[in-house]
C-alpha cells in the first residue's frame, strides 16, 4: 500500500465529505476511492468515516489521521521543492478558480508565460462566478474580487481597481451624457441582479440613485456583453473593460463622483498551509495586475 497515495485519498475524501467528489478531484473512479479507504480502515483496525446527513464525516480517529496526514503531505511537497531548488520550477498539478470574465481578460492571456517558467506544472482553471467551496473542489488558490464575506479565510490582497459608471460611445451618442448622479434616473442601466440602487460620494456628500434597470444579470460576463451591445450604463471595474477603455470604445462617466474601489484577493483553503505552487501563482497574478501590463508587454520573469 502506497502510504502517500492512501493519505492523499483520505484527505480528499474528508475535505469533500464524499467519495464521488473526492474521486472527481483525484480523477479516478469512485470504487477505487472507496476501496482505498476501506483497506486503510482494515489496516489500522479502526473506523475512520461515518455517514451523516451532510455526507461523510471523520470519526475521532479519522480526524486525528486526517490532521497528521495533511501535515505529512504538505511537508513532503515542500521537501521535494526544496530538494529540487528554487531555480528548477514547480511541478505537479495546480487547481485555480477565478471569475470567467476576469480570467479571460487578465489571467489566461498570461498563462503561457507562467507555464513556460514551470514546464513540470499542470494548471486546472475552474471558471465560476460563484464563491465555491475550495476544499470540496480541491482548489489550491482562488482569485476573488470585492469584500471577502468570510473573515476567517486565508487571503492575500493582490491589486485594486477603480470602479466607474461606464458606457459605450454609441450609447452616449444616442442617449446623452449624464452630468450628475441624478441624471442616471433617465438612462437605461445594466445592473447585477442583487440591487438597482447606486451610491456615490464627493467631498463628504453621499448620494443614492434608484436606477431603471430593465436588464439584470447574475454574472459579470452578462454585464460586459450588455454594455458592449450599447444597451445602457453600468457600474464596473476598469478591469472588466480594460481593452475598450484603452481603445476609447467605452467611456468613464461622472468622474467627479467616487465609487469604492474593488480589490482582488488570492484566497487559500482554510486549515492548510498554502503550497509553494499556490503562492507562486498568487505572485504571478499580482505581477500581471501591475498598472500598464499587457500580454504583449509582460513584466520581468518572477
Amino acid at each position: 500500500m502506497d502510504r502517500f497515495l492512501v493519505m492523499n485519498t483520505f484527505v480528499r475524501v474528508v475535505e469533500a465529505s464524499s467519495f464521488s467528489r473526492a474521486a472527481r478531484v483525484l480523477e479516478v473512479g469512485q470504487p477505487a476511492v472507496s476501496k482505498t479507504v476501506a483497506q486503510l480502515e482494515q489496516r489500522l483496525g479502526v473506523k475512520l468515516l461515518l455517514r451523516s446527513t451532510h455526507g461523510l464525516a471523520p470519526t475521532e480517529a479519522g480526524l486525528r489521521f486526517y490532521e497528521r496526514a495533511l501535515v505529512a503531505l504538505q511537508e513532503a511537497d515542500e521537501a521535494e521543492l526544496a530538494a529540487r531548488g528554487a531555480g528548477t520550477g514547480l511541478s505537479g498539478r495546480l487547481r485555480v478558480s477565478a471569475a470567467p470574465t476576469f480570467a479571460r481578460l487578465h489571467v489566461i492571456p498570461h498563462l503561457p508565460r507562467f507555464l513556460a517558467e514551470h514546464p513540470g506544472l499542470e494548471v486546472d482553471v475552474v471558471l465560476d462566478d460563484r464563491t465555491i467551496d475550495l476544499i470540496a473542489e480541491g482548489i489550491d488558490v482562488s482569485l476573488r474580487m470585492g469584500t471577502l464575506a468570510d473573515t476567517g479565510v486565508v487571503a492575500r490582497k493582490l491589486a485594486s481597481s477603480p470602479r466607474s459608471v461606464l458606457a459605450t460611445k454609441e450609447y452616449l451618442a444616442r442617449a446623452g451624457v449624464p452630468l450628475v448622479p441624478a441624471d442616471l434616473a433617465d438612462h437605461e442601466t445594466i445592473v447585477f441582479s442583487q440591487s438597482n440602487v447606486w451610491n456615490f460620494s464627493r467631498d463628504g456628500t453621499e448620494v443614492s440613485v434608484l436606477v431603471r434597470g430593465r436588464a439584470r444579470f447574475s454574472a459579470a460576463e452578462g454585464i460586459r456583453a450588455a454594455v458592449l451591445a450599447d444597451m445602457g450604463l453600468a457600474i464596473a471595474s476598469d478591469w472588466m473593460f480594460s481593452p475598450e477603455l484603452a481603445d476609447g470604445r467605452v467611456r468613464r462617466l461622472l468622474e467627479n463622483w467616487s465609487l469604492p474601489d474593488i480589490d482582488l484577493w488570492a484566497v487559500f483553503p482554510t486549515g492548510r498551509l498554502a503550497t509553494a505552487k499556490a503562492r507562486a501563482f498568487a505572485r504571478f497574478v499580482e505581477d500581471v495586475m501591475r498598472p500598464g501590463l499587457t500580454p504583449e508587454h509582460p513584466s520581468p520573469v518572477l
